[in-house]
């Protein structure tokens, strides 16, 4: 289903071709402040043709809150979002319902809805969805006062220094090729006790969210996988003071599912964009064998440089929801 939360419900809808594609955001409170002006800065990180690796497909990204505000603040009905589709080129995908792109949805999509699935740019499964998650984020960053985020991106095709980034993208895209991401986001100043035990945690909810975005194969929290290479000895969060600090944070801030008081510390692994310009032999339907493929369209070679944002938002939503549900 396309609908998530609790205290702070989302539901998203569109296409990436299709007219508009928009997110109704239902329980932010009534009387906060809001603007279509407030959501232009984590848009702006997240538009194309902004860098030598983004796709040149660039949209106006201009949101039209359509419900839930007057006067400037929210009336505490559900907040719509819309965000017009119009630098469109379908015709870049006019051959795909038959020859299905490696390691994209288009066969999965097919197969669930019975070949009535929009094939365009990857139709509800396109990562072009996400510019209503980045702007649903920026608003939940308004129920979360005293919360900073900083988000970085610390890895692009397996390279950790960020001076060659921008010649390891040039090169991706001189040889039609892409690349896979790690970026890092962390929140601080957020209230220890936030979170629920088990089901709902920070981290059930925040993976939750994260795992919605296209393009992410892999999350951890703190210190994640190095943990398990570690003893007890070494991987321990001594605790420091009454307040919870701690020396270390390989807990990522987390501790039984609730935050700490320490800052929340998480890890996204974004896969390299399946959309590359090489050609690829891979299954074509109508002759039923794997034949030559060339795909069209205007893509990322690394989507973890736009993605980053993405991932802020969705933990940003993520502490909002539960932020709400104490009350």
């Amino acid at each position: 289903m396309n609908s998530f939360g609790t205290a702070l419900r989302l539901t998203l809808f569109g296409e990436s071709h299709g007219p508009q594609v928009g997110i109704v955001i239902d329980g932010i409170p009534a009387g906060t402040p809001l603007s279509e002006e407030d959501l232009l800065p984590d848009l702006a990180r997240r538009r194309g043709g902004s860098s030598i690796g983004s796709t040149p497909r660039t949209e106006q990204d201009r949101p039209a809150i359509v419900s839930g505000l007057l006067n400037g603040r929210t009336t505490g009905a559900p907040v719509t979002l819309l965000f017009a589709n119009s630098n469109l080129r379908p015709q870049d995908y006019d051959a795909l319902r038959n020859h299905c792109r490696p390691s994209h949805a288009d066969m999965t999509a097919a197969a669930k809805y019975g070949g009535y699935n929009d094939p365009r740019g990857g139709g509800m499964f396109s990562g072009r969805m996400t510019v209503a998650l980045v702007a649903a984020g920026a608003i939940a960053k308004k129920l979360l006062p005293g919360i900073t985020f900083t988000t970085r991106l610390t890895e692009i095709g397996g390279t950790a220094d960020p001076d060659r980034f921008d010649e390891l993208l040039a090169d991706l895209r001189r040889r039609g090729d892409s690349a896979g991401g790690i970026v890092e986001v962390a929140a601080q100043g957020v209230t220890r006790g936030t979170g629920e035990p088990f089901f709902d945690s920070v981290e059930s909810v925040a993976a939750h969210l994260l795992f919605a975005i296209p393009g992410i194969k892999g999350v951890e929290f703190g210190a994640g996988f190095a943990a398990a290479r570690r003893t007890g000895s070494t991987n321990n969060d001594r605790i420091a003071d009454a307040a919870g600090h701690t020396f270390t944070n390989n807990d990522g801030g987390i501790n039984g599912g609730i935050a700490n008081g320490n800052d929340i510390i998480l890890r996204v692994a974004f896969k390299p964009t399946p959309s590359i310009a090489l050609p690829q032999e891979t299954f074509d339907a109508r002759t039923g064998q794997p034949s030559p493929l060339v795909i069209q369209g205007r893509h990322d070679a690394c989507i973890a440089l736009r993605g980053a944002v993405v991932a802020e938002a969705a933990l940003a939503l993520a502490l909002a929801d539960l932020s709400l549900r104490r009350g």
